[in-house]
């Protein structure tokens, strides 16, 4: 089984418009053409006519079984009705999680206004996901995407379930450090490349996660996602299995600790 941990229905290629329908037919096309079983689709902490709302995404996906959404906040923009709207979401089990975008926003995700957002992610029990290392856009500040800046939140809120997403790349041994020492941390592998890897980078990153493992212990902490459509999925499953994990810790990036952790049913799929 697979779950992909993290793709977006964006349209990335902004010099032409794809509405949402055009932009999930090819998430289903490419999930269908390399055997994955399930992915959790996160919207964007904006609107825009190329990255429809959480609203608009959670009515296209709902009756779909092998979709869930996970709904982005703006940390610039959002309000109480917004918050509400996910709540309802998150108690009709229409939405898996939330996600914030650090850098690409100017905040730190230890900011007190963020506290309401971890507080409700608590009482439904779902997980945070945090945008964290390098930004696709140029115009992002990486200080404020530095993954030991998710310590501060995993020590202030021990019951909180966080997802540092793209492994901090680069800084993905200060993730290690996270996650090694806090045991309420995960981190997806998502986003390390745009396109497919080429023979060089893959080799150097697949160095990186391998040192990863070997210093936080047995991957239970670790998802596998793409970041699709930024990254295709073929050559990111290459990649997973380039890393050469036993049976057991490829069964729990693949897909069980990604069910585990979201409540996904995959007696479903």
């Amino acid at each position: 089984m697979i779950i992909d941990a993290h793709t977006h229905l964006n349209n990335y290629h902004e010099e032409k418009v794809r509405n949402i329908d055009e932009c999930l037919d090819s998430l289903e096309a490419a999930m269908q053409a390399n055997n994955v079983d399930f992915s959790l689709v996160l919207t964007s902490y904006k609107v825009t006519p190329n990255r429809p709302p959480t609203s608009e995404v959670v009515a296209k996906t709902r009756d779909r079984k092998h979709l869930a959404v996970v709904a982005g906040v703006s940390f610039l923009h959002y309000k109480e009705r917004d918050l509400r709207e996910i709540a309802d979401y998150l108690k009709d089990g229409l939405v898996k999680g939330i996600k914030l975008y650090p850098g690409y926003e100017p905040f730190y995700p230890y900011d007190k206004r963020c506290q309401v957002i971890y507080d409700m992610a608590m009482e439904f029990d779902v997980p945070v996901m945090f945008h964290t290392g390098d930004t696709y856009a140029p115009t992002g500040r990486l200080r404020y995407s530095h993954p030991l800046n998710i310590d501060d939140v995993a020590v202030d809120n021990p019951d909180l379930k966080i997802v540092i997403c793209h492994i901090g790349n680069p800084w993905i041994r200060d993730c290690m450090e996270v996650v090694y020492k806090n045991k309420n941390v995960h981190a997806d592998i998502s986003g390390l490349v745009l396109g497919d890897f080429n023979d060089r980078f893959e080799k150097f990153m697949l160095e990186q996660v391998r040192e990863m493992i070997t210093y936080a212990g047995e991957p239970r902490y670790l998802l596998y996602g793409t970041d699709w459509p930024i990254c295709t999925m073929e050559s990111y499953l290459k990649f997973v299995h380039s890393l050469e994990l036993d049976d057991d810790e490829r069964e729990m990036v693949l897909w069980k600790n990604t069910a585990e952790l979201f409540k996904i049913d995959v007696s479903e799929l």
